[in-house]
C-alpha cells in the first residue's frame, strides 16, 4: 500500500483519482481549501462520497460544511482542508505522512473567470505548486503528477501534440499552468524529480462542476430557463469523461523523467450543438437558447492526440461521449432534490 497526496480532493477530477486509489487498496491523504469559485455544497457532496457517503451539506453555497470541520478520516482516507498556497501547513502534512507521490490536482480553473481574477490563478496555480515541489524536495519525495489544461494549445494546428510550442497562453489561467509546468521541469532537472504533467481535454461526468457546459445545459434545459450559448454552438471540445480521466492520471504516477502527456477524448471532436441535442432528447425536452458572444480567449475546438498516452501509460479512453452524457444527465436526475439548489 501506497500513501498519495491529492491536492484538490474534493474537486471534480481529484475526488474521482482517489475514489480509484482507494479502491485499489492505496493510503489517500486529501487536502482541499474547499474555497467558493463554485457552489461549495458540490464540494461536499464529493467530499462526503469518500468520507462514507455522509452527505454533509449546509445551505450556504459559500461555507463548506467540510471546511468547518477540518480534519476527517475514514478507512484509508484522511482529509484536511488545508491551501497549497500555506507552505507551513503542507510542510506540516509532509512531516506527519511518508507521502509516496503527490497527485497535484488543486488549481483555480475557468479561462473567463481568470480575466476577472489573475492574482489568485498565480498563487494558486503557480505558487501553490512551488510550494509542493518544495516540501517534496525537503522530505525526499520523488514523483509528482500534474494537472495540466489543453487551454495551452490555444492557435495550434489539430490535433493537438504534446511536442506544439504552446507559448502563447490566451488567458491567465492558461499561462498559470505553463508556468507550473516550467516550474516543475526545473525541479526535475535540478533535484532529480519524475514529474509527469498530464494536459486535460475537457472533461465532464456525474457531479461535475457547475461553470462547465454539460451540467449547466442539464439544469437549464430540465428547468426550463434560458441556456447560455457562447457563439452559435458551433464550436466542438474532445470531450472526455471523468472516470477516464482518474484512470489516465493514476497510470502517470508511473516513472517518465519529465514527460508532458495528453489525456483527451482522442475522438473527432464534438460540437456543443450535437451535446445539446443529445440532451434534450435524453431529457425530453427542449432548450431556450441565449447566445452570448464568442470570447476571445475561447478555443473554437479542441482534439487531443493521445497516442504518446497510449504508448507510455498503456491508456486510452474507454466511455465514448453519448454513453457519458447519458450518465451525467442520469445521475442529475437522480439527485435532482438537491441539485435544484445548487447555484451555477
Amino acid at each position: 500500500m501506497s500513501t498519495y497526496l491529492v491536492t484538490g480532493v474534493a474537486g471534480f477530477i481529484a475526488s474521482k483519482v482517489a475514489e480509484f486509489l482507494l479502491k485499489e487498496g492505496h493510503h489517500v491523504v486529501g487536502i482541499d481549501n474547499l474555497n467558493d469559485y463554485y457552489d461549495v455544497r458540490l464540494k461536499d457532496y464529493r467530499l462526503g462520497q469518500l468520507l462514507g457517503g455522509s452527505m454533509k451539506m449546509g445551505s450556504d453555497p459559500h461555507v463548506s460544511v467540510n471546511a468547518c470541520l477540518g480534519r476527517q478520516a475514514h478507512e484509508s482516507f484522511t482529509f484536511e482542508p488545508i491551501d497549497i498556497e500555506n507552505r507551513k501547513a503542507c510542510e506540516k502534512l509532509f512531516e506527519e505522512f511518508k507521502i509516496d507521490a503527490v497527485v497535484n490536482l488543486a488549481a483555480r480553473a475557468g479561462v473567463r473567470y481568470s480575466m476577472e481574477n489573475p492574482y489568485v490563478y498565480m498563487t494558486t496555480n503557480a505558487m501553490g505548486t512551488l510550494n509542493l515541489l518544495e516540501c517534496m524536495k525537503r522530505f525526499s519525495v520523488k514523483k509528482m503528477v500534474l494537472a495540466s489544461t489543453s487551454s495551452l494549445y490555444a492557435g495550434q494546428t489539430m490535433p493537438f501534440s504534446e511536442d506544439l510550442a504552446v507559448n502563447t497562453p490566451l488567458s491567465p489561467y492558461a499561462a498559470s499552468k505553463k508556468s507550473a509546468e516550467l516550474m516543475a521541469y526545473s525541479y526535475h532537472k535540478l533535484y532529480g524529480m519524475d514529474i509527469s504533467v498530464v494536459r486535460y481535454f475537457t472533461v465532464y461526468g456525474p457531479a461535475g462542476r457547475p461553470d462547465m457546459s454539460i451540467f449547466r445545459f442539464i439544469k437549464w434545459i430540465d428547468e426550463g430557463r434560458p441556456m447560455e450559448v457562447f457563439g452559435d454552438g458551433s464550436q466542438s471540445r474532445d470531450f472526455t469523461y471523468v472516470d477516464d480521466i482518474a484512470r489516465g492520471s493514476i497510470a502517470a504516477i508511473k516513472q517518465v523523467g519529465y514527460e508532458i502527456i495528453n489525456l483527451g477524448g482522442g475522438n473527432n471532436p464534438l460540437s456543443l450543438n450535437e451535446a445539446i441535442r443529445f440532451i434534450e432528447e435524453r431529457l425530453e425536452k427542449k432548450a431556450i437558447r441565449e447566445t452570448k458572444p464568442f470570447h476571445i480567449a475561447d478555443i473554437d475546438a479542441t482534439w487531443a492526440d493521445i497516442s504518446k498516452a497510449g504508448r507510455l501509460l498503456a491508456w486510452s479512453p474507454q466511455v465514448k461521449p453519448m454513453d457519458g452524457f447519458a450518465k451525467c444527465v442520469d445521475w442529475y436526475l437522480e439527485n435532482r432534490n438537491w441539485l435544484k439548489n445548487i447555484v451555477l
